[in-house]
């Protein structure tokens, strides 16, 4: 019995590269297998294939949000091993693409590679430990039709932790998470010693959390050195930088319906753990945070959730703050929508230098071809309820960009913002002089509106907090030496006035 798709085949076209509508595209058909060496049960789930006309990368590896060449995917029941899967343009002539059927793209000369999204865990499609992949292939043209065959006979083997002197792994295995997923979910951090650590066995140190921006994890830096500091009274910090990856992209740290109880797990489990195995000062006065883009996002929200546990944030070009302006998009106001704004012209989810990058519509749709993981499914895992089919509650349409409002009521819990506006009663004075925001005022993905409402939201609750709107800097510029070495500074002032002569 031959492989039965089930959903449907999309397809990505390159955004600014020679992939458009060619006067006539040439017939294709590409045949996937897979090999029992690398799975013998059958499967059920997601193949795609990845093309590429660039000569020194595989195709896998993508896409690349600003510059992202066409890829296929395709939904399949009961797949079995060596038998042939066929994706051709038959096949995309009666389902779903984009922006246009595989029978008008013209791949000439491109190479392709398949992959299987074997392991249901992991974010990453193509690089992700677990999932199968082929070799990359040239794609042949005989009697004018294309076509390649793929055997799916590797997989993305998991690679260790890097450890040394300096940089070591906290893995804990989480209680609260495993109990909700039913399966082991481990809360992961790397830990950077400071230099002193082994010279002075008996000082103890405060801790800079860093939580990374979306697609991070604790394995983007493993120095093998400590960091030089030349901080006020010798100060020296132990630094985390936490893993906010989860299968449905990043769960930054807030308790959801769908990733689980991520917040508690770090607060009642990791953090403990952390106390235990290194030699950290074990008070909140000694805890701060730090992060970029939805690290910032979920350090505003670490610190806002658990006013007691952390002693400060410092948090740059966070995500939206405020739903009122989710890019520019207000999600609680009737008739709103993704992809269109009132004057019915195409939303823009990105720019540089005054001009668009990303448009909305298309960035969602590619992100519907590679599935769950994504950024913007990323937030409707966190923010929405879990629908009847398991899945998080979608927020808009997929096809017409309408926001659903009652839907996006469910959002309300997570609007960082409204929940200082309804708490501050109770968190205000457990949050005096711990909240820091700043923000491009040209930020790229048009985060700065949000954080305006924020600032004179807490300026209206007579907040201390310190929300700066810095001029001329986007998303990427913001995120200066200069900006890093200050709250860096401003961490040790913070650190001193509770801890003198540490």
């Amino acid at each position: 019995m031959s492989a039965r798709v089930i959903q449907r085949l999309s397809l990505l076209v390159i955004v600014g590269l020679a992939f458009g509508k060619p006067a006539c595209a040439a017939e294709s058909e590409f045949k996937v297998t897979f090999s029992p060496q690398v799975r013998q049960e059958p499967y059920t789930g997601r193949v795609y294939l990845f093309f590429t006309r660039q000569k020194n990368r595989e195709p896998r590896q993508g896409p690349d949000w600003f510059r992202p060449e066409p890829f296929v995917a395709v939904d399949i029941e009961n797949w079995k091993p060596d038998e042939p899967l066929a994706i051709n343009t038959t096949i995309a002539n009666w389902t779903l693409a984009f922006p246009k059927p595989l029978a008008e793209l013209d791949l000439t000369g491109c190479r392709v590679q398949a992959v299987a999204r074997f392991n249901p865990y992991e974010r990453v499609v193509g690089a992700g430990p677990g999932n199968g992949y082929s070799a990359t292939t040239d794609i042949t043209t005989t009697d004018g039709k294309l076509s390649a065959q793929l055997a799916i006979d590797k997989l993305v083997e998991p690679t260790p932790f890097p450890e040394n002197k300096w940089c070591k792994l906290l893995a804990v295995e989480s209680r609260l998470l495993g109990e909700f997923h039913k399966r082991a979910v481990m809360t992961q951090g790397a830990v950077l010693l400071p230099a002193s650590y082994y010279e002075k066995p008996e000082r103890r140190y405060p801790v800079m959390f860093t939580v990374p921006g979306f697609g991070g994890t604790h394995r983007d830096r493993v120095p093998r050195e400590p960091v030089p500091e030349k901080n006020a009274e010798g100060v020296e910090f132990i630094r985390v930088t936490l893993d906010p990856s989860c299968p449905l992209g990043h769960h930054v740290f807030a308790n959801s319906a769908n990733n689980g109880p991520v917040g508690d797990a770090l607060v009642q489990e990791f953090i403990p753990e952390l106390d235990r195995t290194f030699r950290t000062v074990a008070a909140p006065s000694a805890r701060f945070l730090t992060g970029h883009s939805s690290g910032g996002w979920s350090t505003l929200w670490l610190q806002t959730a658990y006013p007691a546990t952390f002693g400060g944030t410092w948090s740059t070009a966070p995500d939206p703050v405020d739903f009122r302006d989710f890019q520019v998009i207000d999600m609680y106001r009737a008739g709103e929508n993704m992809y269109r704004d009132a004057k019915d012209e195409r939303r823009p989810l990105a720019r540089r230098n005054g001009q668009v990058m990303l448009w909305y519509d298309d960035f969602d749709r590619m992100e519907e071809v590679l599935g769950y993981g994504g950024q913007l499914h990323s937030f409707e895992a966190v923010f929405s309820p879990r629908a009847a089919d398991g899945n998080p509650l979608r927020v808009w349409d997929r096809k017409t960009g309408t926001v659903n409002t009652a839907a996006a009521e469910h959002w309300k819990e997570f609007d960082i913002r409204r929940l200082l506006e309804t708490n501050w009663k109770e968190r205000g004075p457990l949050l005096a002089g711990k909240l820091h925001v700043i923000m491009g005022d040209a930020d790229t993905f048009y985060l700065e509106g949000a954080t305006k409402l924020l600032k004179q939201s807490l300026a209206d609750l007579g907040s201390d907090a310190v929300v700066e709107l810095v001029p001329g800097k986007d998303h990427f510029t913001l995120y200066a030496p200069e900006l890093l070495q200050r709250i860096r500074g401003e961490m040790v002032e913070a650190f001193l006035k509770h801890h003198p002569g540490n």
